[in-house]
């Protein structure tokens, strides 16, 4: 199993959970962060600020990773500085709590 986390615009959430539900990958979670990248966020008077960004997290097997990675990458890809990041870790198990059953 593999946990990717996808750090993306937030203008393009919609249309990559969209995309990765057409691609059959329906569980995930989303949440909304401020953070900075190699670009260290924006500067306003010469200030540094944290941009906006949405985290989308999903576990998926592992002959899945790569099209869940390239779903991301085709429908969160604007071209411009600030696309976002997508880090792929293992996962060596999951419990579900209500069943108490392992695994996917």
């Amino acid at each position: 199993m593999k946990m990717i986390w996808a750090v993306i615009r937030p203008e393009v959430v919609d249309s990559t959970v969209k995309t990765l539900k057409a691609g059959g990958f329906v569980a995930m979670t989303r949440f909304d962060v401020y953070g900075r990248g190699k670009q260290k966020g924006v500067m306003v008077g010469g200030e540094s600020y944290d941009m906006p960004k949405t985290v989308l997290m999903l576990v998926v097997d592992g002959a899945s990773m790569e099209a869940a990675v390239k779903a991301i990458v085709e429908s969160a890809r604007t071209g411009s500085i600030g696309d976002g990041r997508i880090f792929v870790v293992p996962v060596e198990e999951a419990h579900t709590i209500r069943t108490g059953e392992t695994g996917l």
